[in-house]
């Protein structure tokens, strides 16, 4: 028999997963974020995407998934992570931390392009000001938050919220699911 943490983890993963998934009103806006992202694509936007950590690297999967190939061999879609690390130890260095993607969208971001903004807290201070500088140039901001959704919660545009108030962990496993969907909605919609 396993171990009943490891038993545990699963337990709670799949119900936080399933609260998630049985409320339509997420799903509602994980298909409006996705409408979002189809409608910047299809009048010659971009998306970007960032996020610390572990949501930097689902930040960085969501948009080699779309340059690259998720399911369907079909052209590339134009989608970048802000995660090079000579842009971000070079702002960090020279502006601050919390200034390493927000100096990336005001370099690239032009209206009609979509930021998603990954914050599990809501309240990561580089996601806000990127959020901040993303709506002062008319790009449009999709969240993925947990919690109360946070600060980040009142700058976006579309907000997928994983009301999950434990450990960071089971919101990013629903935010990996709903990147998921975004990609296969994306996919699917632009041609």
């Amino acid at each position: 028999m396993a171990n009943a943490h490891i038993t545990g983890h699963f337990s709670e993963a799949a119900d936080i997963l399933e609260r998630f998934r049985s409320d339509p009103r997420n799903l509602q806006a994980v298909e409006r974020a996705g409408d979002l992202m189809v409608a910047a694509l299809q009048s010659g936007g971009k998306l970007m995407s960032c996020g610390n950590g572990g949501s930097m690297c689902d930040a960085m999967h969501f948009a080699e998934e779309l340059t690259g190939k998720y399911r369907d061999d079909r052209p590339p879609i134009a989608a970048i992570s802000i995660s090079d690390p000579s842009h971000l130890t070079c702002v960090g260095n020279d502006h601050g931390f919390e200034q390493v993607f927000a100096r990336f969208v005001q370099a690239h971001g032009k209206a009609g392009d979509v930021l998603l903004a990954i914050s599990t807290s809501g309240n990561s201070p580089n996601v806000l000001r990127a959020a901040e500088v993303a709506k002062q140039q008319g790009v449009k901001v999709v969240g993925l938050t947990g919690k109360d959704g946070g600060k980040l919660a009142s700058l976006c545009d579309v907000e997928v919220r994983v009301p999950h108030v434990g450990y960071a962990d089971r919101v990013q496993e629903v935010h990996i699911k709903v990147i998921h969907a975004l990609i296969d909605h994306i996919e699917r919609t632009v041609r």
